[in-house]
């Protein structure tokens, strides 16, 4: 078995939807049919954001999206915003080789960090992420914007 690691492309909108809908389901964010839209056209424009798979014999299995942006101290740091492996691709190492290759291309970039977040009870993520980065102990607050939030 064999993952391919890739950028996302037109042609990888019907498996990307699911695996982008489950994500969404998974950390319980209503997401409308436009937002979906908007979402996939920022990532195949790759300015702002930008969209990895991972295929498994030419199944997307898995998806990252991730950003840069400047910050106080560095001139560029790398986010990973979103990643998600379906459940049966779990334990083939998709999520590990999804974060490998977002670190190379944020290395590539000039990025001085790469970082993400998860919820605290996402355990089964968790056992990955503690392997291959720092658990920093930082905790997230966030203040609605939207009135409709």
């Amino acid at each position: 078995m064999s993952i391919d690691i890739h950028p996302l492309a037109p042609q990888h909108r019907s498996g990307w939807q699911p695996l982008a809908q489950a994500y969404k389901a998974f950390y319980r964010t209503p997401t409308t049919e436009q937002e979906y839209d908007r979402a996939w056209s920022r990532l195949m424009a790759a300015q702002d954001v930008r969209g990895l798979g991972a295929s498994i014999d030419g199944r997307l299995v898995g998806i990252a999206h991730f950003l840069h942006h400047g910050s106080t101290w560095a001139d560029r740091v790398c986010y990973l915003q979103d990643l998600y492996t379906a459940p049966e691709a779990r334990g083939q190492g998709v999520g590990r080789a999804l974060i490998g290759a977002v670190a190379a291309q944020a290395r590539a970039a000039g990025a001085a960090r790469y970082y993400w977040l998860t919820q605290e009870g996402n355990a089964v993520a968790r056992v990955l992420y503690d392997k291959v980065a720092q658990y920093n102990g930082f905790i997230r607050y966030d203040l609605p914007l939207r009135s409709d939030a």
